[in-house]
């Protein structure tokens, strides 16, 4: 018989708040166009972006999670003394170590929480959510900060025709913490390791040091490829998050996909056959893809701007790069 005692966590999780940072500089389709050969027109009709942000030199990975998390924190109405835990979703921090969560863990004035780097791609918001949920039901953690964050312009080829014009950058955090009631339903993911080559960062870091490549390495993808991997089998996890949170589409009030392609969110609408009613994110149009900042950021805004509201039931899905992918229904705080 064990001697462990059980835990004491709390019976469930839930979202209690929401922050997110955008860089001051603006970026529009025509600064594209200066390296690539294509239109305007063209980046609009086969992305739906028009605009994105890119960080200056004072807009760190840690600044941007700095700023985002302290909006996240005062929204749930907690202190950062309160936090039992930072995770720090990312694949543009470029310090191998330490990670970069504890330093946003020590300059938001965390009692020594707990903090680490994870790196899931665009699904890494999903994945950290996740793993904070557990936390909290198991006990470790009261309250759980999660942060996406990316500064893509960093990792993105500017003569790449394929993958130019969409990244960017930005921080989006939430804070979860205990519930008396289900507000985060259970997570679908997984990853798909034999596709890997569709999304991926175009030679080793080590390449460049030794001199081999002169080029500094970016993110490539497989468009169309990805196109179609999105669509059709994220449709379908998607459906399996539904149907593990026991609701159906005419429950939802809003849908936040990870804002890699305007197009990819319109096929999955049509595909999960979503109500007119369900509010659906689109916030790559103004802020293109930035990763696993992309699904906090939305569900920011659509709360900032009344498009969404507390206590909505939202289904949120994030995929990229390993590929990866994790979909959940959440209650939005």
């Amino acid at each position: 018989m064990s001697k462990i005692k059980p835990s004491k966590g709390a019976p469930y999780a839930r979202i209690l708040g929401v922050g997110g940072y955008r860089p001051t500089r603006v970026v529009p389709n025509e600064v594209i166009l200066e390296t690539i050969d294509s239109s305007d027109e063209w980046i609009r009709s086969r992305s739906g972006i028009e605009t994105r942000h890119w960080a200056n030199d004072e807009e760190t990975v840690a600044a941007m999670s700095v700023e985002a998390s302290g909006k996240a924190i005062a929204d749930a109405g907690i202190t950062a003394e309160q936090i039992g835990a930072v995770i720090v979703s990312t694949v543009s921090h470029f310090k191998q170590t330490p990670a970069v969560a504890t330093e946003i863990a020590d300059k938001l004035g965390t009692n020594k929480a707990a903090a680490f780097d994870i790196s899931a791609g665009c699904a890494g918001f999903g994945y950290g959510l996740t793993l904070a949920k557990g936390m909290i039901v198991e006990g470790s953690a009261e309250y759980v900060l999660v942060i996406g964050v990316e500064r893509l312009s960093d990792l993105t080829d500017l003569e790449d025709r394929s993958t130019a014009f969409l990244f960017g950058d930005g921080a989006g955090a939430v804070v979860v913490g205990p519930a008396k009631e289900p507000a985060i339903g259970p997570t679908i993911w997984g990853s798909e390791g034999d596709k890997s080559e569709t999304i991926k960062q175009t030679v080793p870091w080590t390449d460049y040091r030794n001199g081999e490549v002169a080029k500094f390495p970016a993110i490539t993808q497989e468009g169309q490829a990805v196109f179609r991997w999105a669509v059709f089998e994220m449709a379908k996890v998607a459906q399996q998050a539904l149907d593990a949170a026991g609701i159906t589409s005419a429950d939802l009030d809003v849908f936040i996909p990870h804002q890699a392609n305007e197009r990819i969110i319109d096929s999955m609408v049509k595909t999960l056959k979503l109500p007119e009613s369900v509010t659906v994110a689109r916030d790559v149009r103004t802020t293109g893809n930035t990763s696993a900042a992309s699904i906090p950021l939305a569900m920011e805004r659509l709360l900032a701007t009344g498009e969404a509201k507390s206590g909505d039931t939202a289904l949120v899905i994030g995929f990229g790069a390993g590929l990866v992918y994790a979909a959940t229904v959440v209650t939005l705080p």
